[in-house]
């Protein structure tokens, strides 16, 4: 079994999601009082929150090459970044660490490419939502995007930042989500592109296809862990 480094803490709250979760996938296949190998390093969000509204991803980018140093010198074998935003640094954090990173929006790609689905919605920070970081990689995959109104997207964003990171749950809050994913039209799929999403929206709440991007990364990691 691969040990499998985590970096967390972007927010807790999704990082204990992937914890169970890898856990559960490997005793799931394996058995027994099996259980994941893995290293975690959780971050500060509080720094990180700042520098991303600062707009100062050069020095995120420092914070994150750190911990993942950390991590290849803890013996992790690959490295799983636990949130969808800050995977828009990871072309800087490769060219810094001689690991292998398992990447969201790909494994998130594939898992809507099984299900043969070609046009989603996509929900997320407003960095994931308006750059091309996260979309490109689906587009490649031959996924048409869809994104909400700007005025949609700022509220998308409050509420992952104001309330979900926070741990608050609203039941107002999920009707403002359902109520944006209902005016983004004809999609067959929406994406939870971000960590915290999934705490709020869940696949009985909508018809069409919610793919969690945290349940798939963390299903990923753990497969990915037992590959010979």
């Amino acid at each position: 079994m691969k040990t499998i480094g985590l970096l967390g803490g972007m927010s807790w709250e999704s990082s204990m999601t992937y914890y169970r979760v890898i856990n559960e996938q490997i005793n799931l296949k394996l058995g027994g009082q099996n259980s994941a190998k893995l290293i975690m390093i959780s971050l500060n969000f509080a720094e990180i929150e700042e520098l991303q509204h600062s707009n100062k991803w050069k020095e995120a980018t420092d914070i994150l090459i750190q911990a993942c140093r950390s991590l290849q010198s803890g013996g992790a074998d690959f490295i799983v970044i636990c949130t969808n935003t800050m995977h828009k640094l990871l072309p800087q954090i490769e060219k810094e660490i001689n690991l292998e990173f398992l990447h969201i929006a790909k494994a998130t790609a594939d898992e809507i490419s099984a299900q043969n689905i070609k046009k989603v919605g996509l929900l997320g920070t407003k960095f994931t939502m308006n750059e091309d970081f996260y979309k490109q990689i689906l587009i490649d995959e031959g996924i048409e995007v869809v994104v909400p109104s700007t005025k949609d997207m700022q509220t998308i964003h409050n509420i992952i930042y104001k309330e979900l990171c926070l741990g608050k749950i609203k039941t107002s809050s999920k009707k403002i989500y359902l109520n944006i994913v209902n005016r983004m039209g004809s999609i067959d799929g929406v994406i939870l592109g971000c960590t915290e999403i999934g705490m709020l929206v869940k696949q009985s709440d909508l018809s069409i296809k919610v793919f969690d991007t945290t349940l798939i990364h963390a299903k990923k990691s753990a497969q990915y862990a037992l590959l010979a």
